[in-house]
């Protein structure tokens, strides 16, 4: 290793430098299963990069490193569930977190300005690359989730007080949810056969719609065939609601670059508000009809 470094200095570029070679075989990976041939082009170009990145480091240090086998594994396995754009999002994050660091050093190592040169131009390569069909259709998956987060948490909370029946409350609130799926991907489908010049498919988009409500009214509907007490089932759907909204808010502002935070108070805040209405309105129908089951 070079004579003068600080210890601060010096696990600066220990870091880098591990970085470098797990994020050479990330991409390495991502190229090898990706099917456009331009992104997988991109993505093994940016991969023999990462491993320039690494050799310039190492004669810095005159060390050599393992890559991190469990971050390979878990942005591959994030790629194959979430898909490459939002995968490649969360490695542009932690390059812009790399770079931060690297300017501070780059003015005693003169070769770390190639590297930062060579990161700017991945972040935009990498927002340029990225034609996933999933994300063409996010506007479907939308509305489906949207919709059953909406109607169906608030159709929950109105049974829950009206009937306070578990397994009652939960095949009324299954029926009403998959022909509210029904339905609703059928409005998708015509409504984008209209749109004769749109760019979607009328068959997927309708699916990707049906498909989004249909597992999440799953998901909110569980909690009622598991526990006995509809209070105690109602919370759970709820905290689930809750969770849904933020894990796909939170994919939605990795991979198109939104605001994570705005959206997520606002789809949270009219789930809820519509939960809390509909319980209300339970309890007034238990109370004028006599509902007592």
């Amino acid at each position: 290793m070079e004579s003068g470094f600080s210890k601060d200095i010096s696990g600066i570029l220990d870091h880098f430098q591990k970085n470098e070679i797990t994020e050479h075989l990330i991409y390495e990976k991502l190229a090898e299963k990706e099917k456009d041939p331009h992104n997988k082009e991109v993505l093994g170009r940016i991969a023999g990069d990462e491993l320039k990145h690494y050799n310039i480091i190492k004669k810095i240090t005159g060390k050599e490193f393992s890559p991190d086998k469990r971050r390979i594994l878990w942005f591959t396995t994030m790629a194959r569930v979430f898909g490459l754009t939002f995968t490649i999002k969360l490695m542009e994050k932690g390059e812009n977190r790399a770079q931060s660091g690297y300017s501070e050093i780059k003015e005693k190592f003169p070769e770390i300005s190639r590297i930062l040169a060579d990161e700017e131009r991945h972040e935009l390569e990498l927002a340029d690359m990225i034609n996933e069909e999933k994300l063409g259709y996010m506007g479907s998956v939308v509305l489906g989730l949207n919709d059953a987060l909406v109607e169906l948490t608030g159709a929950l909370a109105g049974f829950s007080f009206a009937l306070q029946n578990t397994a009652l409350i939960g095949a009324i609130g299954l029926i009403t949810g998959i022909a509210a799926a029904l339905s609703m991907a059928a409005s998708e489908y015509l409504s984008e056969k209209a749109d004769g010049g749109g760019e979607k498919d009328p068959f997927r988009a309708a699916s990707y719609t049906g498909a989004a409500y249909i597992l999440t009214v799953f998901l909110l509907i569980l909690p009622y065939f598991i526990f006995g007490n509809y209070a105690v089932a109602l919370a759970v759907t709820i905290i689930t609601g809750i969770i849904i909204i933020f894990v796909f808010n939170f994919y939605i502002s990795v991979a198109k670059d939104l605001d994570f935070k705005r959206r997520f108070m606002e789809m949270a805040a009219i789930s809820l508000g519509v939960a809390g209405l509909s319980f209300v309105l339970g309890a007034v129908v238990k109370i004028v009809f006599g509902v007592d089951i």
